[in-house]
């Protein structure tokens, strides 16, 4: 199977039930290592998630303010076109992240594919990635943590274009002097996680 036999059989199928259709293909794709990123959509208490995953891992999670047509083709331009909806292969972080919001579950298991994330930037998400759940960090031990203790501010940053929000927990991170300071999907967002947490009990 190619990828111009992908295409011919995506643009020939039946009208009167294209789910049959399409969920053959998308296997067919899988097995044939054609498809290299799937994503899905998924409820959760924070609105709708969009998430990506590919043979490595998950790559991607985006919030419902996020048009979910750019994030597509942004994923598609710096991770592969080879990108289809395909919600089977997301199955196992969907499961994860149900989980997690009805709290039990504390650690993801999940692959992490760190490819949106680059130099500097990856040291301090490596990092965010091993707060552990129910603490919380501030930006300035976070940048320590990543080897760069006076880049607070750029750890900041990094954190504000984390592209695996919840699962890599950018939302642990707090101003030195308590103050919740920002997040990529909004401060009610993040205080809802930290509440889930337990570290707000507000």
């Amino acid at each position: 199977m190619t990828d111009a036999d992908l295409e011919h059989g995506l643009a020939a199928l039946p009208e009167s039930d294209p789910s049959v259709g399409v969920g053959r293909f998308r296997r067919r794709a899988a097995q044939a290592g054609l498809l290299d990123v799937a994503y899905a959509v998924t409820d959760s208490p924070l609105g709708p998630l969009a998430v990506f995953v590919t043979p490595r891992g998950l790559v991607r999670v985006a919030y419902q303010g996020e048009p979910i047509d750019e994030v597509v083709a942004d994923v598609a331009a710096r991770v592969s076109p080879r990108l289809l909806l395909a919600p089977e292969q997301t199955d196992a972080i969907r499961r994860e992240l149900d989980a997690y919001f009805a709290r039990r579950l504390e650690s993801f298991s999940v692959p992490i594919d760190w490819t949106l994330v680059r130099g500097f930037a990856r040291g301090v998400l490596h990092a965010t990635a091993a707060i552990p759940f129910g603490q919380v960090t501030t930006y300035g031990h976070l940048a320590e943590a990543a080897g760069s203790p006076r880049a607070a501010r750029a750890a900041g940053n990094a954190l504000g274009s984390n592209p695996i929000p919840i699962v890599v927990p950018c939302h642990r991170v707090l101003h030195a002097g308590g103050g919740l300071g920002g997040y990529t999907g909004g401060l009610d967002r993040k205080r809802i996680l930290l509440r889930i947490e337990g570290v707000l009990t507000d």
